[in-house]
C-alpha cells in the first residue's frame, strides 16, 4: 500500500510538473509600485492559470488608473482598475433617471449592483496602433477581429475595422486622430457600430454618429439599431400601393412614387435637386394633418453628404418656418467632415428610417447626394491601398449602394405593414447619364427623375425631362383620378419636345403638328410650378385637367401661370366641396364631371373678359 502511494505521488508530482511553455511575458501596469511580495503573488496566480514554469512581470506605472491593475498576456487584456470599475458602474448609472431616485432607493441599487456582481473584472482583446496616416490607423496585435467591428482607441476616439490581414488590420477613424499616438492600445468591443433610433430624433439635427449637433439638448433616446442590417426578404414584403404625394403636379403626374419605393433624382449641379426634396417634405405636412391614424403617417429623414453646413441650416430654415420639423431629423455629414463620416451618413439615415418601418409606420429617406457618398468611400478605398476600377472606385461600389438603398420596403401586413421609401439623388457633369455613379444607381432603383439644365434656364422649373424619367412601380399606385388624366400627357410631352426642335428650322407646318405645338406649350406652362409651393391632390387634378381637356387653348402661355393660380384661390374660397368631392372620389361621375366643367368654363371666360377690359 506504502509503494502504490508513493507511486501515485510520484505520479500526480510529474503531471504538475507538465507545463506549456518555460517562460511568458506578461505585461501588468498598476496605480502605484508593486512590492516584491505582490510581484511573487502575482508572477504564481498567472503561472497556475496558464499552466506556464515562470511568469516574467514587465512592471509599467499608470496613476490614472486610481488602485487595480491591468495584466496584458497577447492580445487579452484583463483590467482590474478601479478605473475600469468607476466606468462599468457609470454605465449601468446613466440607464437610471437619478434625480427621480430617492436617498434609500439608490442605497438599495448600490446593494443590488453589489449582489449581481454589475461591476467585475473584465477581459479585453487588445491590439496596439502601428501607423497613423491620413485617418487610417494600422492595429497589430487583434487577432480575434471581425470586419466592420468597432474599434475603441484612447482619448474616446473610435474606428472601424475594414481591411483584415494576418499580421495586422486597418482601421477606420471616426473621429480626429491628432491625441492618438503610435504604441497606444486599441480595444476591440466586440459589437458593430449603433445609432440611436426612436420618435425622440424627430426635429433633431444629427451626425453621421446619430449624436446631436443642433443645441438643443441631449437625445431621450434609449433604442440602439446597428448600422448596417440584413434587408427583408421577399415573403416579408408587399407590392409598392400607397403613393407618396410629393406636391408637384409633374412628379405625381407622370413620375408618380409609391411609399416602399426607391426614385432616384438625378442631374447637373444647380438643376433644383434639392429643391424638389425640400417640397416634397413640405408637402407631408398636408398628408399628416390628414391622417386618421399614425400608420398613416409620413416621417421623414433628410440626410446631407459632403454639402455646406451654411446650405444645410438654410435648408432646416425652411423647414423650421414651415413647420416641417415637426415630422422631419436631418443628418448631416459635411464637406469638412472626415470620409468615414460622409461613408457612414447614408447608413446612419437609413437606420433612423428602419426604426419607423419596423414599427408599422412610413419614413422616407432623402440621400443628397450618393455621388459624395461615393467620392468618400473611393476615398477610403485608396487610403487602404485597394485596388481601383472604373474612374478609380473600389470595385465594390455598386454592392455598397445596392446593400443600403435595398433596405428600402413595404412590408406585408403580417409584417406591420410599414414602409421606407428610398429617394437617393446623384449629380451628373453636363448631363452624362451614362458616368459609372448613375448608370450604378439607376440600374439599382425603381426609376428616375431627370433633370435637365436646358430646361432650367429656359425657366422650366422643376426642370424635369419627362422623356427621360421614369417611375417603373410607383404608377401602380398612383391615384386612379390621376393616373386616368394624366395618361396621354407623357406622350403628348415628349412629342412635344421633339416636335418643338424640328419646328425651330422647319417654316411651314401642318395643322396637326401646330395644334401639337399649342397644346404642348400649354402643358409645360401648367406643370410649372412656383419654390416651396406644393399642392394638394384635388388642386393638381384641376389644373392637369384643365389643360389635358382643352379649357386653356384660348389662352396665352404666358397667362397660364397667374390664372391657375387665380383658379385655385376661387374655387378654395367658393367651391370647397369640390375639391372634397375630388379628394374622396376613386372616379369621376357624371355629376361632379358636369360641374367641374362648367366651373372651369366660368372661371375661364370670367378671367378672359377681364384681360380684355385691360
Amino acid at each position: 500500500m506504502v509503494v502504490e502511494k508513493q507511486t501515485k505521488n510520484k505520479k500526480q508530482h510529474s503531471k504538475k510538473e507538465t507545463f506549456l511553455c518555460e517562460e511568458l511575458y506578461v505585461d501588468i501596469i498598476t496605480s502605484h509600485a508593486l512590492n516584491k511580495r505582490q510581484q511573487l503573488q502575482i508572477s504564481e496566480l498567472v503561472s497556475q492559470s496558464l499552466h506556464v514554469k515562470k511568469a516574467l512581470l514587465n512592471i509599467k506605472i499608470d496613476p490614472s488608473l486610481l488602485g487595480g491593475f491591468q495584466l496584458q498576456i497577447g492580445s487579452s487584456l484583463i483590467d482590474a482598475s478601479v478605473k475600469e470599475k468607476l466606468y462599468q458602474l457609470q454605465e449601468v448609472l446613466g440607464k437610471v433617471s437619478l434625480t427621480e431616485l430617492s436617498s434609500g432607493a439608490f442605497d438599495h441599487l448600490l446593494k443590488r449592483l453589489a449582489e449581481e456582481k454589475s461591476v467585475h473584472p473584465k477581459v479585453k482583446q487588445i491590439g496596439r496602433v502601428v501607423s497613423i496616416k491620413d485617418g487610417i490607423v494600422r492595429v497589430s496585435g487583434m487577432k480575434r477581429t471581425r470586419a466592420g467591428e468597432l474599434i475603441d482607441f484612447s482619448n474616446k476616439i473610435k474606428g472601424i475595422v475594414f481591411n483584415l490581414n494576418p499580421e495586422y488590420s486597418d482601421v477606420v477613424l471616426l473621429s480626429n486622430s491628432s491625441k492618438l499616438e503610435e504604441g497606444d492600445l486599441a480595444v476591440q468591443t466586440g459589437d458593430v457600430p449603433k445609432v440611436f433610433v426612436g420618435k425622440e430624433l424627430i426635429g433633431r439635427v444629427v451626425n453621421a454618429l446619430g449624436e446631436p449637433i443642433d443645441d438643443a439638448g441631449e437625445l431621450k433616446a434609449t433604442t440602439k439599431m446597428p448600422l448596417e442590417a440584413s434587408v427583408p426578404g421577399i415573403i416579408e414584403r408587399q407590392p409598392v400601393k400607397i403613393p407618396f404625394q410629393t406636391g408637384i403636379k409633374v412628379i405625381d403626374a407622370l413620375v408618380p412614387i409609391g411609399l416602399g419605393q426607391r426614385e432616384l433624382i438625378v442631374g447637373d449641379r444647380q438643376t433644383g435637386k434639392t429643391s424638389l426634396i425640400i417640397d416634397s417634405i413640405l408637402n407631408q405636412k398636408r398628408v399628416n394633418e390628414q391622417a386618421k391614424s399614425e400608420k398613416e403617417k409620413v416621417y421623414c429623414i433628410y440626410v446631407a453628404i459632403g454639402q455646406k453646413q451654411s446650405t444645410v441650416a438654410e435648408v432646416q430654415r425652411i423647414l423650421q418656418n414651415e413647420g416641417a420639423m415637426a415630422y422631419t431629423t436631418i443628418v448631416l455629414a459635411s464637406a469638412s467632415d472626415m470620409a468615414s463620416l460622409q461613408y457612414l451618413a447614408p447608413f446612419t439615415g437609413m437606420t433612423i428610417g428602419e426604426y419607423f418601418r419596423d414599427q408599422g409606420m412610413n419614413a422616407i429617406v432623402f440621400l443628397d447626394d450618393l455621388s459624395k457618398h461615393a467620392n468618400a468611400y473611393r476615398q477610403i478605398s485608396l487610403l487602404l491601398r485597394r485596388p481601383p476600377g472604373r474612374e478609380a472606385y473600389p470595385g465594390d461600389i455598386f454592392y455598397l449602394h445596392s446593400r443600403l438603398l435595398e433596405r428600402a420596403a413595404m412590408m406585408s401586413d403580417k409584417k406591420g405593414g410599414g414602409s421606407l421609401t428610398a429617394i437617393p439623388v446623384v449629380e451628373t457633369q453636363e448631363g452624362d447619364v451614362s458616368a459609372y455613379i448613375p448608370t450604378n444607381v439607376i440600374s439599382i432603383t425603381d426609376g428616375q427623375i431627370f433633370l435637365e439644365s436646358g430646361l432650367f434656364h429656359q425657366g422650366v422649373r422643376p426642370a424635369v425631362n419627362v422623356g427621360l424619367s421614369v417611375s417603373r412601380v410607383g404608377s401602380k399606385a398612383q391615384r386612379p383620378l390621376l393616373a386616368k388624366i394624366s395618361g396621354s400627357m407623357k406622350l403628348d410631352l415628349s412629342q412635344y419636345r421633339e416636335m418643338l426642335s424640328f419646328a425651330q428650322i422647319a417654316s411651314d407646318l401642318e395643322e396637326t403638328t401646330q395644334e401639337l405645338l399649342r397644346k404642348g406649350v400649354r402643358m409645360t406652362e401648367v406643370l410649372k410650378q412656383k419654390l416651396h409651393q406644393p399642392l394638394s391632390f384635388e388642386e393638381e387634378f384641376i389644373s392637369l385637367y384643365a389643360v389635358v381637356k382643352g379649357y386653356l387653348s384660348s389662352m396665352e402661355p404666358s397667362d397660364i401661370p397667374d390664372f391657375e393660380t387665380k383658379m385655385l384661390e376661387q374655387i378654395r374660397l367658393n367651391q370647397p366641396y369640390l375639391l372634397e368631392e375630388i379628394n374622396k372620389a376613386s372616379k369621376l361621375s357624371t355629376s361632379l364631371e358636369k360641374e367641374l366643367d362648367e366651373t372651369l368654363k366660368e372661371l375661364v371666360s370670367d378671367y378672359m373678359d377681364k384681360k380684355v377690359k385691360k
